[in-house]
């Protein structure tokens, strides 16, 4: 055993001090493959920040793994009573100690702006609906417990309805008043980006400030009922993690029925992603047509080093004799040739490596790549090193294998005369 570990790295110092001697030969035809080597590296690691990007916005409009939504009807097919369905839910919330959930209200709300009245897209929401959609804040901040305590509702509007009341400083506490059959002021605590294909004002209210300001209607407006506060009765949506999903979906439907009474069902699905996409990487064409790319850079580089290695050999073949004279095996001899290539490849890798890291993890291609659509970045992939690596000692045991072949053939008495 210590004399296989002696052998192996005798190979490798005597391989690195062949590449040391014959630098500036192997310098031109490294460099190729440590391109190549970076950008295969390179392509994988962006794209682990492209993929996280899409699947934030992804979880913006569906939700994160797994969320879950909940829809109840009685017998005649009407929504249950509000206040009868609030205790199911939050009697199914406590009994499996599920954190995150919200009640989600679409509506519209009539606001008074410096212009005039306006219909504004609202959507009511409890506290951890900000997390469980990954909704990000351009200033101020997501709705806190302490939010559901104020007199004076808090509201989050969008840059749209931002921009339209002038954009003042949220330290001031601005406010803003909502339209109804009381006008209720409310103070703006937070501004988010408004989505590249919308135009209006939009905002979030609590579901308990929004049930506040006007009695929830089951029916449909008619010209006599305002439209203004009109709203239905609300989704609700838990996230959970993934593997409990088919659990918990089975257990919400039998508790939310039965509590409902004879007749009732509850309808319960996944609505993130993760359920429909099955885990496909929408990034995967691209990598692989830029993985082969550089896997042709990484040809042409090895193409380059075996033919130095080549020229190399012919003026080590009288030293490739007296080492076979004074007893160096065949398998020595081949795998020390071999091996200069593997050491000359993996030291360019190394290089590539670290120059990818470099371009992944800079701020400004991070910004590039994520369109301001990733919150939290992710670590640069390991695997995108291993790829790298694993590539670059692959090509240099095919290019070391030729001249290793080559070596081995030479004859003894003829390497010593040459």
């Amino acid at each position: 055993m210590n004399r296989l570990l002696s052998n192996l790295v005798g190979a490798f110092v005597e391989a690195w001090q062949e590449v040391r001697i014959h630098k500036t030969r192997v310098m031109l035809s490294l460099i190729g493959v440590a391109v190549a080597v970076c950008a295969i590296t390179t392509v994988v690691g962006l794209g682990a920040v492209a993929q996280q990007a899409t699947l934030e916005q992804s979880e913006r409009q569906s939700g994160r793994p797994a969320s879950v939504q909940v829809y109840a009807s009685t017998f005649d097919g009407s929504a249950p009573a509000p206040e009868v369905m609030k205790e199911v839910w939050q009697t199914a919330l406590e009994r499996y100690e599920i954190t995150y959930a919200s009640r989600v209200t679409p509506t519209s709300q009539m606001v008074q702006f410096a212009d005039g009245a306006a219909s504004v897209a609202t959507t009511g929401v409890d506290v951890p609906y900000g997390t469980m959609h990954r909704v990000k804040m351009s200033e101020g901040s997501w709705f806190t417990d302490a939010d559901t305590a104020r007199l004076a509702p808090a509201v989050l509007v969008n840059s749209i309805f931002y921009d339209r009341i002038g954009r003042p400083d949220l330290a001031t506490h601005p406010t803003t008043t909502l339209l109804g059959d009381r006008d209720t002021t409310a103070v703006i605590t937070g501004v988010f980006p408004a989505q590249g294909w919308e135009q209006e004002p939009a905002m979030y209210l609590l579901t308990d400030s929004l049930t506040a300001l006007a009695a929830p209607v089951t029916a449909a407006p008619t010209d006599a009922m305002s439209a203004v506060n009109y709203f239905g009765p609300p989704t609700y949506e838990l996230w959970v993690p993934p593997e409990l999903a088919d659990p918990i979906i089975a257990a919400l439907q039998r508790d939310v029925s039965a509590a409902l009474g004879d007749g009732a069902t509850a309808d319960v699905y996944r609505t993130d992603y993760a359920s429909w996409t099955g885990g496909e990487d929408p990034y995967l064409s691209l990598k692989l047509l830029v993985g082969g790319v550089a896997g042709l850079v990484l040809l042409l580089g090895a193409l380059g080093l075996v033919n130095i290695a080549l020229v190399t050999l012919k003026q080590r073949i009288r030293e490739i004799g007296i080492r076979r004279s004074f007893g160096a095996t065949a398998g020595r001899v081949f795998f020390s040739v071999m091996m200069e290539s593997v050491v000359a490849t993996v030291a360019a890798g190394i290089v590539g490596v670290i120059a990818a890291v470099l371009i992944v993890k800079n701020p400004w291609i991070e910004g590039l790549i994520g369109q301001g659509q990733v919150t939290d970045f992710p670590a640069f992939p390991v695997e995108a090193a291993i790829i790298g690596l694993v590539s670059a000692t692959a090509v240099g045991a095919l290019a070391g294998l030729v001249p290793a072949l080559v070596a081995v053939r030479v004859k003894v008495i003829d390497a010593i005369r040459y």
